[in-house]
């Protein structure tokens, strides 16, 4: 069989963005339980929420050494009241040194709820700060208030189940609504992104300026979570994945994120978490400070200039200049 060209692989791309049908499916995740059908609800915007929380957490690789390397996370917080941002928490830069075993000293350090012989990586490093922060949130929030959560209300998979019961069990003891908004979802029809195709059924069913409602799957895995897709403004270019707890009533919970989700610059997604979103990003100069920290550290250690050369030097990124 002849190896495929760009011809035929844009054919079959556009088969699938095309088909419209298909089983529902999320290939990062095996424990869902799909809906039978796809219902659409027509979506009413609520009342603002007292007290809104969102968290949102950032990463960056600051060195690199292949078998070595030093990043660093953190989670922001943002909290809205009235209407204002009357918190912008951009929250501490943590680092970590990860491989060759080293990163299992990060599991006292930050007190990791996970196994002694887990794996440890940045990913695992950055959710666990976001769950920390999601907790601090909760134990802030007003009755009757709200926490956002940037992704799926599902910790890393190293991080014990108990851990997001016990942040549900608070939210409902607190009158406080949990849930998450991911940006850019996985969930698929057919092969092809559901959303996509579910923006586009909405539209003829209910109009071009239409809010809505849908949903998708339930985890099977205790504590359970619903897992739906909504547009949340009517000048919204996309929809977005939203969990909510399994006792939630959705029409309920999404009327009140919607009343937070019509930001001029970015309509449709809850202003709060893009204010955490740029708060929690490591941009460049981030990553560079850091690194001026550690050679501040080299420094003090006697560790010659040849050796840090090198150990972190980027061969490929000099083959790319020449």
């Amino acid at each position: 069989m002849p190896a495929p060209t760009i011809h035929h692989t844009a054919a079959r791309l556009a088969d699938l963005l095309t088909g419209g049908g298909g089983g529902l499916s999320d290939p990062g995740r095996h424990d869902l339980l799909f809906e039978e059908t796809v219902d659409l609800h027509p979506l009413v915007r609520g009342a603002c929420p007292p007290d809104v929380w969102a968290v949102d957490g950032g990463q960056a690789l600051v060195a690199d050494a292949r078998c070595l390397q030093v990043v660093v996370t953190r989670a922001s917080r943002v909290r809205w009241r009235d209407g204002l941002c009357v918190v912008e928490d951009e929250g501490e830069l943590r680092p970590a040194l990860l491989g060759c075993g080293e990163e299992h000293s990060a599991i006292a350090l930050l007190s990791l709820p996970v196994r002694p012989e887990s794996s440890v990586d940045v990913n695992l490093l950055r959710d666990w700060g976001e769950w920390e922060a999601v907790r601090r949130c909760l134990a802030d929030t007003e009755p009757g208030g709200m926490v956002l959560v940037d992704g799926d209300l599902q910790p890393d998979w190293r991080i014990p189940p108990s851990y997001l019961a016990a942040c549900l069990d608070e939210s409902t003891a607190r009158a406080v609504l949990l849930a998450g908004v991911t940006k850019h979802s996985s969930l698929a029809r057919g092969g092809a992104p559901l959303l996509g195709q579910i923006e586009r059924e909405a539209e003829l069913a209910f109009g071009s300026r239409a809010m809505w409602w849908v949903k998708v799957a339930t985890t099977r895995a205790e504590p359970a979570v619903q897992i739906l897709a909504a547009r949340l403004d009517p000048d919204a270019r996309f929809s977005f994945r939203i969990d909510l707890p399994a006792s939630a009533d959705p029409a309920t919970a999404l009327g009140a994120i919607t009343a937070i989700a019509d930001d001029a610059a970015f309509p449709g997604y809850p202003y709060p978490l893009s204010v955490a979103d740029r708060l929690a990003a490591c941009p460049a100069w981030v990553r560079d400070e850091v690194w001026v920290q550690l050679e501040e550290g080299f420094d003090r250690a006697g560790v010659p200039l040849d050796v840090r050369e090198r150990a972190f030097t980027d061969r490929h990124r000099l083959m790319e200049r020449a």
